[in-house]
């Protein structure tokens, strides 16, 4: 574990947020506030890089305000953001920094749980979530938050940006720095330098930390025209890829490592880059594709790659056979939904999809992916005829969790997907709840797209399902002798789906639960013990275990009524339990007091 206790001065910041400058004054006042309003001890250093709109007195108007916590350093523009961070890095005296650029904002709370996840685990590295606003945000190393990540286990690596806590006693025990001479890419060296020597990795994956902003007018780097040109990203990306071999000996983790570089930064420019540029220029990519490869490529990184860079691996010699690949892969997957219902108890799924411009396909299929488990995918081959597909989708196959629909299109060993369901048939309703063993699904559509996806356990969907009573009575002892039925999308439950009869105090939260008997035909019985309640109002509901989180359902009294109430002496207190049903929809609740000879003689002689 890494060092916790260097910079550990009471006075001392926790975070140094560094922020390189250059003319961009419209946005520091939101960069700056961000910062400030962050609720752990922290440093601001700002690195002005020549800037010549204004942001330099901007910037030292926040310095005289902010004296204690906003330091200023003034320095010729430097034409990238690699040498202003580094000076950043030489005036850091917080036990951890951030790197934040100046049209960028924190989310409120962002170093707060940072801080909390680095402290409790000994990090030496912290992704938070980061959202793009007009901008792509990384989305695969932020599906859940965890104290811990292997890194050859993991999708961190696919984020290289600088936008992630890191303890400054490793960055300078291992002289980690930025590289000062590129324009672009410049912190992929500086990220795969960290994630070389890190002990311990965590993500925090339930808070927008960063906020990653386009700027409108188009002015920032990573907007400018060329600033992913092919050429001079292949180029770039052999350093960061040299010093991450020398660092990780050869194995399975350096091979997962490399088949992000390659995924990522190498095949990529063999696709909307390829097909931008002239023949001249294809050329030169493949052959800058080709170096990388003779180089880095090793038999397990090739075992790793999707369908898609194998076949490019293959081609690199054919240049016409590259290009109908880019051709495939920008190709957009015209999808419809043309029927969605039950066939006993598999989803029967129905639509036509394609590739724009292209006649013909090799298949299709619809995948199942868990919206929050990368590694979870369910991928059912379609029947196809005439032009349209078929699918059985067997939710028994699926784990508990959210899965979420796509269309995949293969043609020449190139898999398109798309997601299913916004474009479908006018009237095409979502099929009710299936109740699968013990198991509930709910097909839905996304309320922010109107995308197909199948909630297994109802996680997001509340389950619909009636408990209703069918007798009541008093027994011994006083206890509310209740049998009922329970149905769930229009199926009786099996019995090991009752968890139990939950009893709750409407004023203090409180729980009971008592024992239920499931019976067979979706019948149950209780006896619960309602006598020895404590005073106030209790509401029954009854738990049920559908494969997701417990739902619970209100019992309903329906046309069958209630007992009486009951009253009786225990001692010198009365106690009384009186059973009513609810208005509107008649559930059942119970009021339970205890009077003593001083309570009752004060309410008669009210």
């Amino acid at each position: 574990m890494a060092d916790t206790t260097t910079g550990c001065d009471e006075d001392a910041a926790d975070v140094s947020v560094i922020i390189p400058a250059h003319n961009c004054r419209t946005y520091l006042d939101r960069c700056l506030t961000s910062a400030l309003i962050q609720r752990v001890k922290k440093e601001i250093v700002v690195i002005d890089d020549g800037s010549d709109d204004g942001s330099a007195e901007l910037l030292d108007l926040y310095a005289t305000y902010h004296r204690s916590i906003v330091k200023v350093v003034h320095q010729p523009c430097s034409g990238g953001a690699g040498k202003p961070r580094n000076v950043g890095l030489e005036h850091a005296t917080g036990r951890y920094v951030f790197f934040c650029d100046a049209d960028d904002y924190l989310g409120a709370e962002a170093l707060e749980r940072m801080v909390a996840m680095a402290d409790r685990n000994g990090s030496d590295i912290v992704l938070g979530r980061i959202v793009g606003h007009g901008r792509r945000a990384p989305v695969s190393m932020f599906q859940r938050s965890a104290d811990r990540v292997e890194l050859g286990e993991s999708a961190v690596y696919n984020s290289l940006s600088c936008f992630k806590l890191f303890r400054r006693e490793m960055l300078e025990r291992h002289t980690i720095r930025f590289a000062e001479d590129q324009l672009i890419g410049e912190d992929i060296q500086f990220s795969v330098h960290a994630y070389c020597h890190a002990e311990t990795i965590s993500v925090v994956a339930d808070y927008d930390c960063y906020h990653l902003t386009a700027r409108p007018d188009g002015s920032s780097i990573m907007q400018q025209p060329g600033s992913r040109d092919p050429i001079s990203w292949l180029t770039m990306i052999r350093a960061p890829i040299e010093l991450m071999t020398r660092h990780i000996e050869p194995g399975p983790l350096r091979d997962h490592l490399l088949r992000r570089h390659f995924r990522l930064d190498a095949f990529a420019q063999l696709g909307a880059p390829f097909l931008e540029a002239d023949d001249v220029r294809r050329k030169d990519i493949a052959a800058e594709v080709a170096a990388l490869c003779d180089e880095y490529l090793t038999p397990g990184v090739a075992e790793r790659l999707n369908s898609t860079d194998r076949q490019r691996l293959a081609a690199l010699g054919d240049i016409e056979r590259l290009l109908r690949l880019a051709d495939i892969e920008s190709a957009t997957v015209l999808r419809r939904l043309t029927g969605l219902r039950w066939e006993a108890e598999r989803l029967l799924v129905t639509g036509t999809a394609r590739l724009e411009g292209m006649r013909d396909n090799d298949g299709v299929s619809v995948i199942l992916r868990a919206r929050h488990d990368p590694a979870g995918e369910l991928v059912v081959p379609a029947e196809c005829e005439g032009g349209e597909f078929t699918v059985r989708i067997d939710p028994a196959q699926l784990a508990s969790g959210v899965w979420d629909a796509y269309v995949a299109v293969e043609l020449e060993g190139v898999t398109r997907l798309g997601r299913l369901g916004a474009n479908r048939e006018g009237g095409l309703a979502r099929p009710s709840p299936r109740l699968i063993g013990n198991v509930v699904a709910l097909p839905y559509f996304t309320r922010d797209n109107g995308n197909l996806s199948l909630d297994v356990g109802g996680h997001v969907l509340a389950v619909p399902g009636s408990v209703r009573i069918t007798r009541t009575r008093w027994g011994l002892g006083h206890r509310l002798l209740l049998d009922g039925e329970i149905t769930v999308g229009g199926s009786a439950v099996e019995a090991g789906a009752v968890r139990g009869l939950v009893w709750k105090e409407r004023r203090t939260g409180s729980e009971r639960t008592e024992r239920v008997t499931a019976l067979p035909g979706g019948a149950f019985a209780a006896r619960p013990a309602v006598g020895r309640f404590a005073p106030g109002t209790w509401d029954a509901y009854l738990e049920l275990e559908l494969g997701g989180p417990p739902a619970r359902f209100r019992i309903e009294t329906g046309a069958v009524g209630v007992p009486a109430a009951r009253r009786w002496w225990r001692g010198a207190v009365l106690r009384s339990v009186r059973p009513y049903a609810t208005s509107g929809r008649g559930r059942l609740s119970t009021v339970v007091r205890k009077l003593t000879p001083r309570a009752i003689l004060r309410r008669i002689l009210r």
